[in-house]
């Protein structure tokens, strides 16, 4: 008996080698770009696709426009994952992206944020008082985010009141930095980068009616150079299918399901 037992723990062990041995052998990288507002998602998609897989997604953070610029020029990324729907648009006019691997994966929603508490309640009250030193706003230019926020404000009539008091970020990101510190007291930011759990985490914020300005789509694509790698594939799924996408909802962005 003890020999039976003794070879079915060496058994068992020889199993969990080789299961580990054939997981390492599978296991593939990828390197992708990433819009700077979706930094937050994801990581956390990311550090769940890699438990899962055991693959290693390595991912670049910055405004689309930067990313879409470095993609042009030659810069190792296998997909992108942007801000809107006019750079992958434009890359598959290009030629740049894989046939059929475009789909909007979030729908961005803007954020009119101020760190200090209480202070945002009426938003377009707030803008209208203009009661803040410095306005921060994402490079319409670089970010869709900013380009946004200027809609909002043209909607609202504020735009050539409040532009002396722009305080521009290179990209979202920058933007939340910008308010987060201080030196603008309130700014433009994407509704994810302050929700954990369903609410505004931090600071005070209104939610800019969706009315205000065109839809945030962000649409994700597979570049040529990722086309033979199935981790991209495998990825895209991950973030295409029920897991991913739930992450997606609880950082306050909308997708297909919600849409």
């Amino acid at each position: 008996m003890k020999s039976i037992a003794m070879k079915s723990v060496v058994y068992l062990a020889v199993v969990s080698v080789l299961a580990a041995t054939i997981t390492v052998a599978a296991a593939g990288e990828a390197q992708i770009a990433v819009a700077a507002n979706f930094s937050a998602p994801m990581k956390q998609i990311i550090s769940a696709f890699e438990q899962q897989t055991g693959h290693l997604v390595r991912a670049s953070y910055g405004s689309t426009g930067k990313l879409y610029a470095q993609i042009k020029n030659g810069a190792p990324f296998e997909a992108l994952l942007a801000a809107d729907r006019k750079r992958p648009m434009r890359l598959e006019q290009e030629g740049l992206v894989v046939p059929g691997t475009r789909f909007t994966y979030a729908i961005g929603t803007l954020l009119l944020w101020s760190a200090e508490p209480g202070l945002v309640e009426d938003g377009p009250a707030l803008l209208k008082s203009g009661d803040f030193n410095r306005f921060a706003i994402a490079n319409p230019k670089l970010a869709p985010y900013g380009e946004a926020s200027i809609e909002t404000l043209e909607a609202l009539g504020l735009k050539e009141t409040l532009q002396p008091k722009f305080v521009m970020g290179e990209n979202i990101a920058q933007t939340y930095q910008f308010v987060d510190t201080g030196n603008a007291r309130i700014g433009f930011v994407a509704l994810a980068q302050v929700m954990r759990d369903g609410v505004i985490a931090e600071g005070s914020g209104w939610i800019v009616p969706s009315e205000l300005h065109l839809p945030i789509r962000q649409d994700a694509v597979i570049l040529t150079s990722g086309a033979d790698n199935p981790v991209i594939t495998e990825l895209f799924a991950y973030l295409a299918g029920d897991e991913g996408q739930t992450i997606i909802r609880d950082f306050g962005y909308q997708t297909r399901a919600s849409d």
